[in-house]
């Protein structure tokens, strides 16, 4: 299954989608676009990576391969970046694991 997700970064301004696509609803590819050089880079070390197991993603949760190169390459102020979070809801998605709906966070001063 193809899916798409955009992620808006919020304050720091940048735009990411991020295409998840699978033949056999298990074997995951990626391609990353964005105007952030360090989403671009998690982009490119997960392309490099190979197609990922859906399945043994899901298992794995923040021991797995999506999330595993989230941490070697957005560190700093950029870990709580949404892109790792959109890029696993992609993977669920394509791999059929989870139905596709939009995922919202409201940050406000209080």
């Amino acid at each position: 299954m193809k899916t798409k997700v955009a992620v808006d970064g919020g304050i720091c301004g940048f735009k990411t989608n991020i295409h998840a696509d699978s033949d056999d609803m298990q074997n995951i590819t990626f391609s990353i676009a964005s105007g952030c050089e360090k989403a671009r880079k998690f982009g490119e070390a997960l392309v490099a990576k190979g197609p990922v197991d859906g399945y043994a993603e899901i298992g794995a949760g923040a021991d797995g391969v999506v999330l595993t190169t989230a941490r070697e390459n957005l560190k700093g102020c950029c870990a709580a970046c949404a892109v790792p979070v959109g890029t696993f809801k992609a993977l669920q998605v394509a791999a059929g694991l989870a139905l596709p709906k939009d995922v919202t966070l409201t940050i406000k001063a209080e």
